[in-house]
């Protein structure tokens, strides 16, 4: 069942924020509570968790674009076909 990591509200006033990097590619195998991405923030970085163990298949937000906050991140399936 695939989960979605989700780009969460970490204060007041923040509203968006840029993907700086990513530290995991697709394919990639993830553990719950591993940082995996990177976003800054008019505030500061933040480092966002995986929310569950498994392969991170889909990145929806590349390095250098900027989201609201809620939005998906990325997919991480139990594993890849």
């Amino acid at each position: 069942m695939p989960v979605i990591v989700n780009f969460p509200k970490s204060g007041m006033g923040i509203d968006e924020g840029t993907v700086i990097t990513w530290l995991k590619a697709v394919g990639d195998r993830v553990e719950q509570g591993e940082i995996i991405v990177e976003i800054e923030t008019a505030k500061a970085n933040q480092e966002v968790e995986a929310p569950a163990s498994g392969v991170l298949s889909l990145i929806l937000v590349q390095a250098g674009e900027t989201v609201p906050v809620n939005s998906d991140l990325a997919v991480i399936e139990d594993s890849l076909p």
